[in-house]
């Protein structure tokens, strides 16, 4: 069962003028247009097509905001990284990320969602550094890791926490086989529960013994 069963959808915003009322906690979810963004922010809130989800990379240009509880939002920014977005579209998302991070004095966490097979990106980078320069905690989710063999997936999970240091924390996860999910509810509920203000806080998410170093 959902912890959000009364999860639903708020609005869309193209312009910075048609963001919800900055009050209560929200936690953003980025990625890529092809890293599986919308299907990990369905399974990580268990209700589905709360996003919407597409075959075709790129589709969400918007600002997607939703309430889980009251108080409580998530918020689906647009995708990145798409070769086909026009150079006036990417102009645009920069613009509204800039305005997005500047002015939300209720966003307490970020999810970055990003494919396991593939390395960070400099995109990536940018929105783990906005995250910090609110002090917000940002939680990179290495997506699609049931791709990979177990001992590829040892060796990423390894070399992303030596990368990141304490830049963010970050863990595999599979919407396919549910690899993770658990993990990432878990995050989701301590960003919600983050009083706006108080300072993050990244707690280990692995055993000592797997600590990066």
């Amino acid at each position: 069962m959902s912890a959000y069963p009364n999860a639903r959808f708020l609005k869309s915003a193209h312009d910075p003028g048609d963001f919800c009322e900055d009050f209560g906690v929200e936690v953003a979810f980025s990625g890529r247009s092809n890293s599986g963004k919308s299907t990990a922010i369905n399974l990580i809130v268990h209700r589905r097509d709360l996003a919407r989800t597409s075959k075709t990379p790129g589709r969400t240009q918007l600002v997607n905001f939703f309430e889980l509880n009251p108080g409580e939002r998530l918020v689906d920014l647009p995708g990145y990284g798409y070769a086909k977005v026009p150079p006036a579209m990417r102009q645009h998302w920069r613009q509204l990320m800039d305005a997005y991070f500047g002015s939300r004095a209720s966003l307490s966490g970020l999810f970055i969602v990003m494919d396991a097979r593939r390395p960070l990106t400099e995109t990536d980078w940018q929105m783990i550094e906005m995250a910090a320069a609110r002090d917000c905690r940002a939680h990179v989710l290495l997506s699609k890791c049931d791709k990979l063999g177990r001992n590829d997936a040892r060796e990423t999970i390894k070399r992303a926490r030596a990368e990141l240091g304490e830049a963010a924390t970050v863990q595999l996860f599979s919407a396919l086989s549910k690899e993770g999910v658990d993990e990432a509810r878990r995050v989701l509920k301590s960003m919600l529960a983050r009083q706006r203000g108080a300072p993050a806080v990244n707690e280990p998410l692995v055993q000592p013994w797997e600590q990066r170093g």
